[in-house]
């Protein structure tokens, strides 16, 4: 009689190494990330249509970079170097964020550390796909956004602590920004060893035919349909930027809004690995499907949104949103497209997502405090575009139908 061992052999040692690694970044990364706007905000007195260009040009970076990279790494038929790269540039962007005196400056630093993750997203997407069977593939990206958002709720404990110890008073100041910015330099260094010392190539099997192309041309109709549905859905998906503004616009201080966070990737860590698991026997569509609705449903919540304490409870469930949908999005990508070509397709992906990040934020600015004169519609309008767009998109995505899976690796 086979065993359970027997039946779901172990994970690879890449996926363990990268979910250690993206566990290390997100401690450094979301240590600073939720403070940012509150930093531009109340510190440097940054409106809310500036704190949408920041984060719209930083993604859009991102995003331009991941299709280059991901192609690249097909072309090289290696991924381990562009993404210990990537990690690095993030790292050596962040201790500059200490000196920043103006909304330029901020702009300058995420744009340097959004290029660092350009750099190292899609290959460090298609070494796992590499790594793993089909069989196998929900559970990996599930387990690595897992450890991904394990890190996100130690890095919001840590500058939670920090800034329970630093801060004097309830809207964040400049030192307590500071001590956060370089405490944070410790997991980031931490990461980039770990991946450096700790992954390896995977040869794939065979050679590839000819030279990948940087285009969509060749992929399977159910991958470009599902692009279209992405784009869709993430033009509604402003930064959390502005989820964190609006939870301090309801009445939640500094303290309360990092603890509102901290629910929210515990959430998101404890449903993302069983997520995957469930994904790989019930199909990854139906549970997409789910977690965009959920997506709308917190939207709209944000939108009716009075007191601190509802915001708070609005982001647990985004927490489940979160784990229905990030690693298993990546999942069914694999599922999509032959693993030659997976580099590229993880570009193209990420880069769907990323570029929407720029309308998305800049939209979601505009439609809160207006531009050029105008004063906009107000905190909730943002929110009812985005659940709009999130419930047009899971209800297209329910008749897409589960894909013929991807390439197997031996």
């Amino acid at each position: 009689m086979n065993t359970t061992a027997e039946r779901q052999p172990r994970l690879p040692r890449n996926v363990w190494v990268v979910t250690v690694t993206s566990l290390l970044t997100d401690i450094s990364s979301e240590m600073i990330s939720n403070l940012l706007p509150l930093f531009l905000y109340n510190v440097l007195g940054v409106r809310t249509n500036i704190i949408g260009l920041i984060e719209g040009v930083a993604e859009t970076t991102a995003s331009l970079l991941k299709v280059f990279s991901g192609w690249l790494s097909d072309l090289l038929g290696r991924r381990k170097g562009l993404a210990v790269l990537g990690y690095a540039l993030s790292t050596v962007a962040k201790p500059f964020l200490y000196f920043a005196t103006s909304w330029g400056w901020v702009l300058g630093v995420r744009f340097a550390d959004r290029t660092g993750k350009g750099l190292r997203t899609a290959p460090r997407d298609a070494l796992v796909a590499d790594s793993v069977n089909q069989k196998q593939r929900g559970l990996a990206f599930g387990l690595h956004r897992a450890g991904d958002t394990a890190g996100a709720s130690l890095g919001v404990l840590a500058a939670l602590v920090a800034t329970l110890a630093a801060q004097r008073g309830a809207v964040l100041e400049r030192h307590t920004f500071q001590i956060v910015v370089l405490l944070s330099l410790i997991p980031g260094v931490l990461a980039v060893l770990v991946l450096w010392l700790g992954a390896q190539e995977v040869k794939r099997p065979g050679k590839v035919a000819e030279r990948p192309r940087l285009s969509l041309a060749g992929f399977d109709r159910r991958f470009r349909l599902f692009l279209i549905l992405v784009v869709l859905f993430t033009l509604g998906n402003s930064s959390d930027a502005f989820l964190v503004l609006r939870a301090q616009n309801v009445g939640l201080s500094v303290t309360g809004v990092l603890g509102m966070m901290l629910t929210f990737n515990l959430v998101y860590a404890l449903i993302s690995s069983p997520a995957g698991a469930l994904s790989d026997r019930v199909g990854r569509r139906r549970l997409l499907v789910t977690g965009w609705l959920l997506y709308a449903f917190v939207y709209l919540g944000f939108s009716r949104v009075a007191a601190g304490w509802q915001a708070w409870g609005l982001m647990a469930v985004y927490g489940v949103c979160y784990g229905l949908t990030e690693g298993i999005a990546k999942a069914f990508v694999a599922d999509l497209v032959p693993a030659e070509r997976r580099g590229t397709a993880y570009g193209v992906y990420n880069a769907a997502v990323g570029l929407m990040a720029f309308p998305a934020s800049l939209i979601a600015g505009i439609l809160w405090q207006g531009a050029f004169g105008w004063d906009g519609f107000g905190p909730a309008a943002p929110f009812l575009f985005g659940a709009c767009l999130a419930l047009a998109a899971a209800i297209a995505l329910g008749f897409l139908g589960e894909p013929v899976r991807g390439g197997e690796i031996p």
